[in-house]
């Protein structure tokens, strides 16, 4: 019977490994011609051809069912073949420069500052608007039953969003790294990393839903002292529920920007992450809004209906995990991959536990629209930048190599003053903060949603918050990549969860400050929009 089930999990997933192994190989075989062309640069097989052929036998007996050994580190499913080094690639461009413009390798292609701020401009606003969506919709369901009478709900609300950081944008920096170093031009290869990815994304985020359920009853049980159960299947039921869900929907999507971005010719690191956050938020606020209140509904005529949902998504959790198992380049993730994962969810609570006692404060009701929004705008700029360092260092530096500039101590002018690559994203990013923030308030404002008067005051202060949470962001995205990188650990997996749920933890914080200083100078007016 074991083997008739592996048979037909096999079914599920696309054509095993080993198939894509004897493709590699027959590429060596054929020669320099079968070397495909990427983004208008043909890559040279010298500096690759000879850790293929040294890799062969190896690679030639693998499968599907293999198990995870180690033989995989975090990078290597972005790193198949090796890369050049700061220094080498130096001195290859010198060579490049040298022998003309037909000997180049394959190196990313070249951005002005004014194309990056295009391509990231519209995804920036459609984010932007779905984390106002998501405000609204937060400022209207805040007054629903379940909310009002389980106000441990709140504490989920920045945990659940933040998922969008934790499992879609890491996701799309994943993808995009793939793309950029040509990982997804073999249709065999590119169906094995989108099937593996998202099953490993369905098993995190039913796991992470469920902590977060519980990291809410434990934090909403210890400062008021009393515990029901009831209350507590149902924020895990909500909670998972509304993780699977939202994250199978998202995922989905990510995959369509990818392809398009790959097909168009747009950069992924650019668009991918934002439009991962664009509706996410909104997804994940409505469909946790829509359970939470269903179920508090059937509370006291069908108690079992909770535990029924919680445990129905659950079992579904061993599916996901043999067919993400199937797939290297998802296989070492589903092992080592929790560590960012959990953290983020625990830090997104913390920021959770300061909405929920903000929110309880009758005089500081009008935090609420504004919440996803400074949190989401945050998060999707750090993301940007997270996924742009990160797919320069897969291009340019060996794994446990930085570039020369980013050795010794961190300092904050690092990250916004030169004229590298990395440099200008981090300037255009920072430039986006005040335009879009203002964008975004006066939507709010017309319509008519929220408590707050849009006072010089109010403005003054909520953009001064906003701008202090991305350069805190970004500064500590550029130390974070680069560390990750220097210790052996893929960007892309690893620090999108940690900035995301920072950006929840200090947009959070920051705007309760910002609200209670506005409160002690004067500036009341919560009753606005009542």
């Amino acid at each position: 019977s074991s083997i008739n089930i592996c048979s037909l999990f096999h079914t599920m997933v696309p054509t095993g490994y080993s198939k894509l192994q004897e493709e590699r190989l027959s590429m060596v075989d054929l020669g320099p011609e079968a070397v495909p062309v990427h983004n208008g640069y043909r890559q040279e097989p010298s500096h690759v051809e000879g850790r293929r052929l040294l890799d062969r036998a190896a690679r030639s007996s693998m499968t599907l069912s293999d198990p995870a050994d180690g033989a995989y580190s975090e990078t290597d499913p972005m790193l198949g073949e090796r890369r050049l080094s700061a220094d080498e690639t130096d001195g290859r461009e010198e060579d490049d420069e040298d022998e003309g413009p037909g000997s180049g390798v394959h190196n990313m292609p070249k951005e002005s500052p004014l194309a990056m701020a295009l391509q990231i401009l519209v995804p920036f606003l459609l984010a932007g608007f779905g984390t106002v969506s998501a405000g609204m919709v937060l400022d209207v369901v805040q007054h629903w039953g379940a909310f009002q009478y389980i106000t441990e709900i709140f504490i989920l609300v920045p945990a659940l969003l933040g998922l969008k950081g934790n499992l879609e944008m890491t996701l799309a920096s994943r993808l995009s790294t793939a793309v950029n170093v040509g990982k997804m031009d073999s249709p065999i290869e590119k169906w094995n990393l989108i099937i593996g990815n998202l099953a490993l994304k369905q098993v995190q985020a039913t796991v992470v839903g469920f902590l977060a359920a519980v990291a809410a009853v434990v934090l909403g049980w210890i400062p008021e002292g009393k515990f029901q159960m009831s209350h507590a299947v149902l924020l895990c039921s909500s909670s998972v529920a509304t993780a699977f869900i939202a994250s199978l929907l998202q995922g989905i999507i990510m995959v369509g920007v990818i392809v398009g971005s790959k097909k168009t010719g747009i950069n992924p690191d650019n668009v991918a992450t934002p439009i991962a956050a664009s509706f996410g938020d909104l997804i994940t606020l409505a469909i946790l809004a829509w359970i939470s209140q269903g179920l508090y509904k059937c509370l006291d005529t069908y108690p079992y209906v909770s535990s029924l949902v919680c445990a129905f998504f659950m079992l579904l959790t061993p599916l996901w995990m043999v067919i993400s198992s199937k797939h290297p380049a998802s296989r070492t993730l589903l092992y080592s991959g929790w560590e960012p994962v959990i953290t983020a969810m625990v830090i997104s609570s913390i920021g959770g536990l300061i909405l929920d006692k903000t929110v309880s404060d009758p005089n500081l009701a009008g935090i609420v629209v504004y919440t996803p929004v400074i949190n989401g705008i945050g998060g999707n700029l750090v993301a940007i930048q997270s996924s742009r360092i990160s797919t320069h260092l897969h291009f340019h530096c060996a794994p446990g190599e930085v570039p020369d500039e980013t050795k010794g101590c961190y300092y904050p002018c690092r990250t916004f003053c030169g004229t590298g690559a990395n440099h200008r994203s981090a300037q255009v990013l920072i430039l986006l903060v005040v335009p879009g923030h203002v964008i975004f308030l006066y939507t709010i404002h017309l319509m008519k949603s929220g408590h707050t008067t849009l006072t010089p005051i109010f403005m003054s202060v909520y953009l001064a918050t906003a701008l202090l949470q991305v350069l805190l962001l970004l500064c500590i995205a550029d130390w974070m990549v680069h560390s990750m990188w220097r210790s052996g650990k893929d960007p892309d997996s690893f620090s999108i969860p940690y900035l995301t749920a920072l950006g929840d933890l200090l947009g959070t914080a920051l705007l309760a400050l910002s609200f209670h200083f506005l409160w002690v100078i004067g500036d009341r007016d919560s009753d606005v929009g009542d």
